[in-house]
Order: structure tokens, then C-alpha cells, then sequence
């Protein structure tokens, strides 16, 4: 189609003299079947067989359907010349080639396809398992192994990338080994001067406590302010070291063991004054961990809402999914949507919230972090009737056949 619309098959022929005069011309002549009558030719008149018998043709294929002329195949032209004469103007196009396919055009082109396959298999299968390879690296690189790196082969395309992925893995992984140890460092002086701090504080106290002179209401004011300002600064300095070894993978924080969530929230909520509400069969919710971290994280949260609310407040124990649930509910004035992740980043406080609210901003983070610790988590959502809940969510302990 493409060569019928960009050469347009020749319809007419002019015959010109040396001077360029047109001695005649004429229009494609219509196919006729071989031995059929003739138009126009010289020596004959219409519908009388004509004077010159043709010449011999070999037969053709019966694949060509071609139509054929009085002389063949090619165009045929009747040129009336200006004398009156009307001569006829042949053009034979050469015989076809006699070549067919064996099987024919379409197995034909079936078995070149599956000749090509199997040659450009090998060669494709090396690209391809080169590029799985690369693949396989980028994932485990993307998992958290910053060791990965991938061969590198060939000066091709794959083996530039491969290189140059070796060289972006080796840059994070001196970057990340670099920004860990920096804060290892920050993490272990933070904790030594914790540390260190202790003892001048237990001598101001000691001091305080000694200390002679006028007990009036303003002498009394004073030393109840500064005991209890020892008293958080000594709470905030141990919140640091307990968050500095959660943060440490390789310390050792106590003995993994079955823990009774059912008694250790009993215990904390007769503490606090807080109200339990068990959902638990048997009375019994066993939790694999360190006892003392999982007191500490309910700890933390009856504190957090007795500080944010004026009534007690209500400790939940259930199971969901295979987890062992904590929730912890208040009746303040809740926690903003777009605040509900942020409070539980270090030393983080609400807008609006002051010192005197009480609290230094770690209790919150270390509930996350003995959460994440004890492969669990923690979440924070507001009750339709107002105020806050916290619910830890624990694997449950395996149970002994």
C-alpha cells in the first residue's frame, strides 16, 4: 500500500520526436485474457481475431494473479499517432522468480522465529541472569545489609551499573557507620554524665536534709521546692539511662521470661489509683519479656494519664489477634490527630504545655522504645467521649503442651 500510494502505477504514455513535438499518446490498455479479443490494434477490426498471432509465452505459476495481456504480463498501451496510425507499446515485466516457500509463507516464517529464539537464547539468559543478580543484591542492599555488593562483569551497560551501585553502597555505608558512631558517642557520654551526676545530687540532698536552721513557712516553701526539683532532676537522669540502654541493641536489660500482665497491671493501677478492667479468660495474659521494663512502660502511662486528667484513669487487658493489648484511657482533653506520632519522640511536649504540667518528655519515649524492645508497639487515638487512650500491643508468650 505504501508503494501504490508513494509510486503511482503508469495510466499513459507520449511519444515525442527529436524536436520535442508529441508525435502521440495513449492510456493503459485493458487487460484481456491471453487469445481474447484485442482494441484497437493494427491489422484487425473489433471483435475479429487479430492478423499477428501473438508470441509464445511461457506459463506462469498459478500463485501469480496478475492479470495478463494480449502479450504477456507488463502494460500494454494503444498509441494513436498523428498520422492516424495506431501502434501498440508493450512493457514486459521479468518472469517472477519460481521460489516459493516449502512449507509455506507462514510455517515458513514460524521456523525462522524459532531459529532466532534459539540462537539469541544464550545471549539473552547471560543478560538476564546478570540483571537477577543485580536485582537480588539491590533487594538485600534495601533490607538493611549495607555489606551487599554486586559482581561486577563486562564493560557493558549491567556492569556499569553494577559498578556504580557498588560505589553509591560503599558511600552510605561509610555515611551510616559514621552517623552511628557519633551517636554512640553523643549516647555514651549522655549516659556517663548522667551517671556522674547522681552523686552530686545525693550529697545536695543528704545536705538538705541536714541542714539547720529556722523552720519557718518560707524556709519550709524553699526546701520542698528544691527537694522536689532533686527529686525529677533524679527521675529525669534515670529516664536518660534507661533510654540510652534501650537504645543500645547489645546491653542486657534483664531476663527474658514469661511475664503475668494480669498482676503487674493490678499492682500499678492500686498504685496509681487507676481502675482494671480484665477481658481475659482465666485471669492470666503472659507476655515474653523483662518484668521490670513492662512495669516500667504501664508505669509510665497511668502516670502520663493521671497528669492530663482530673478523674482516674482505666486500664484495659485483652487479647486481639494473637496480641497481648494494653490500653490505657483518660478522661482529658485528648491528643490532637497531627500530634499523635510526635508525642512520642524524646522530649517532645504538646504546644501550649509548660513545666508545670509536669513531666520532662521521656516518659511516652520510653514506652515506644520497651514497646519496639519486646518486638510490640504502641499507638495513641482519642475516645469518642473524650480523652485520650494508649494501647501497647505485646506477642503473647508461647504456651507449654
Amino acid at each position: 500500500m505504501w508503494r501504490l500510494t508513494a509510486d503511482v502505477p503508469l495510466r499513459e504514455v507520449v511519444a515525442r520526436n527529436a524536436a520535442g513535438e508529441v508525435i502521440g499518446q495513449g492510456h493503459l490498455r485493458p487487460r484481456m485474457l491471453q487469445g481474447g479479443p484485442g482494441l484497437g490494434m493494427p491489422g484487425r477490426e473489433r471483435g475479429k481475431p487479430a492478423t499477428v498471432p501473438p508470441p509464445e509465452v511461457e506459463a506462469e505459476p498459478e500463485a501469480d494473479s496478475e492479470p495478463r495481456g494480449r502479450f504477456g504480463r507488463g502494460p500494454e498501451f494503444d498509441v494513436r499517432m498523428q498520422d492516424g496510425q495506431t501502434i501498440h507499446i508493450h512493457m514486459p515485466r521479468p518472469q517472477p522468480s519460481t521460489w516459493r516457500a516449502p512449507f509455506g509463507i507462514f510455517w515458513t516464517l514460524g521456523l525462522v522465529a524459532v531459529a532466532v529464539a534459539l540462537a539469541t537464547y544464550p545471549i539473552v539468559r547471560r543478560l538476564t541472569r546478570r540483571l537477577e543478580v543485580l536485582q537480588s543484591s539491590v533487594q538485600r542492599w534495601g533490607d538493611g545489609d549495607l555489606t551487599v555488593r554486586v559482581p561486577v562483569s563486562g564493560d557493558d551497560e549491567v556492569g556499569f551499573l553494577a559498578d556504580r551501585f557498588n560505589h553509591a553502597a560503599q558511600q552510605i555505608e561509610t555515611l551510616v557507620k559514621s552517623r552511628d558512631a557519633l551517636l554512640a558517642s553523643q549516647k555514651s557520654l549522655l549516659a556517663n554524665a548522667s551517671h556522674e551526676l547522681r552523686s552530686p545530687l545525693t550529697r545536695i540532698r543528704m545536705g538538705l536534709e541536714f541542714m539547720a536552721g529556722p523552720t519557718d513557712a518560707g524556709t519550709l516553701r524553699a526546701k520542698y521546692e528544691i527537694a522536689r526539683n532533686i527529686t525529677e532532676l533524679d527521675q529525669l537522669i534515670d529516664e536518660i539511662l534507661l533510654a540510652s540502654r534501650l537504645d543500645a541493641r547489645e546491653a542486657d536489660l534483664g531476663t527474658v521470661e514469661p511475664v503475668d500482665l494480669v498482676g503487674l497491671a493490678a499492682e500499678e493501677c492500686a498504685r496509681s489509683g487507676a481502675n482494671i478492667d480484665l477481658q481475659v479468660e482465666g485471669n492470666e495474659l503472659l507476655v515474653p519479656g523483662v518484668s521490670k521494663l513492662l512495669r516500667r512502660a504501664v508505669r509510665n502511662l497511668l502516670e502520663n494519664a493521671r497528669r492530663h486528667a482530673s478523674g482516674p484513669a482505666t486500664l484495659t487487658l485483652c487479647r486481639a489477634n494473637g496480641m497481648a493489648c494494653i490500653h490505657v484511657c483518660d478522661s482529658g482533653p485528648g491528643v490532637p490527630s497531627e500530634y499523635q506520632e510526635r508525642i512520642f519522640e524524646p522530649f517532645y511536649r504538646l504546644p501550649g504545655a509548660s513545666e508545670r504540667d509536669g513531666g520532662m518528655g521521656l516518659g511516652l519515649a520510653l514506652v515506644k522504645s520497651i514497646a519496639l524492645r519486646h518486638g510490640g508497639r504502641v499507638f495513641c487515638r482519642n475516645r469518642e467521649s473524650g480523652g485520650a487512650c494508649f494501647e501497647i500491643r505485646l506477642p503473647l508468650a508461647a504456651v507449654p503442651v
